[in-house]
């Protein structure tokens, strides 16, 4: 049995189309709120349909339908290319939120990723936390944190030395920290 209190989203939603569409942000930093507005207004497809590439979609019509959802013809575009004349824009179902709110505090947090899943969250991403991150329980001061990166609490959870801690979700992929997950105390 898994000791973490770890919650799941049944899927997982397209970070690119927020970035190409301009639903909240870019590349560079965004407003959670105008995201979770777009999710509210527009919906957001699954990830499938559009992988996080972590750039900026420059284009003058703004976003389109294959920048939401497409398909490509193989093989994979070569690193450094956007071989979009061999894709093509498919339908996808759209997932909305129902609802968007603010939550403070460990106990209402627990809650709320007990009972509704995922939280957005903002922290101050140093380039130590950027670098140096490999695994464990991620800790820092900061005397007078910035809000610049943008990530998901999923769960909470106790190491065997039973400090408690949050485990975050991070769009920096797979290479970074635990599979793209970490871990930050709870409380400090």
């Amino acid at each position: 049995m898994n000791k973490d209190n770890v919650t799941s989203t049944p899927v997982a939603l397209s970070a690119q189309e927020i970035v190409n569409c301009q639903a909240g942000g870019d590349c560079s930093g965004g407003e959670p709120a105008s995201v979770f507005e777009y999710a509210y207004t527009h919906g957001i497809s699954h990830s499938s349909c559009e992988q996080y590439d972590a750039h900026n979609l420059t284009k003058p019509n703004g976003c389109e339908p294959i920048d939401i959802c497409k398909d490509c013809t193989w093989p994979p575009c070569p690193i450094g290319q956007t071989c979009q004349d061999k894709c093509w824009a498919v339908p996808y179902k759209k997932h909305y939120v129902s609802s968007y709110y603010g939550v403070a505090g460990v106990t209402k947090m627990k809650t709320e990723l007990f009972m509704h899943g995922p939280l957005g969250c903002g922290i101050q991403a140093t380039e130590k936390f950027e670098t140096t991150y490999t695994g464990g329980i991620y800790s820092e001061f900061i005397a007078d944190p910035q809000l610049n990166h943008e990530i998901s609490i999923v769960g909470y959870g106790v190491d065997d030395k039973g400090v408690e801690y949050w485990i975050g979700r991070n769009s920096w992929g797979t290479y970074w920290g635990e599979y793209g997950f970490f871990k930050l105390p709870i409380g400090t």
